[in-house]
């Protein structure tokens, strides 16, 4: 197991210290669980760029990776709706988007095709990413936070259309195996 993996076992392991801080009376649990959250994005980046860098990417990276980002996206979002802050429609968006992404990243990986992350996908993380912490650690209304969690949902929809037109495009045409960026006719 190599440093960007070991991150990403880390960001597995950040999830339950999450909740317990999210969740405990002691003073400034919001405080705490947004460090928390932090340091979860960071070892996102790190892992990245770890990975790229210093040419340590594996398959297992790749499909750990963007599962540990998707289970503590969702992981924050059941505690927010939990709690009342965001509505409820926001976990069964995301919640359907996510099994269909990790349905469609199995199929092509039993093809022997990893998807990488595209521009698109990256910008709806960030958004997510900017849009939990504005919920946690600013004082908004109900109405300003179900904007925010909208904009970053309605981006990860987007995201999801466009690996969703590429996935059929990628199955169907029966593309030789290996990597491929999903985002790739974006740089063209």
């Amino acid at each position: 197991m190599n440093i960007p993996n070991i991150l990403t076992f880390v960001r597995f392991m950040l999830m339950p210290v999450f909740v317990y801080f999210f969740f405990s009376d002691i003073t400034n649990n919001y405080m705490i669980s947004a460090f928390i959250f932090i340091l979860a994005g960071i070892t996102d980046i790190l892992d990245g760029y770890i990975a790229r860098k210093f040419n340590m990417i594996t398959k297992w990276g790749k499909l750990m990776d963007p599962l540990a980002d998707k289970i503590m996206q969702l992981t924050v979002i059941f505690c927010l709706t939990y709690q009342g802050l965001i509505p409820l429609w926001v976990v069964y968006v995301l919640l359907t988007k996510e099994v269909l992404m990790v349905v469609g990243s199995a199929l092509l990986y039993r093809d022997k095709i990893v998807v990488s992350a595209s521009w698109y996908g990256k910008a709806a993380t960030v958004l997510f990413y900017l849009s939990i912490l504005a919920i946690i650690l600013l004082d908004i209304t109900k109405v300003q936070s179900t904007f925010l969690i909208g904009v970053a949902v309605g981006s990860g929809v987007f995201a999801f259309v466009r690996y969703s037109l590429n996935f059929k495009k990628i199955k169907y045409s029966k593309k030789e195996t290996g990597t491929i960026n999903i985002g790739q006719e974006d740089n063209k």
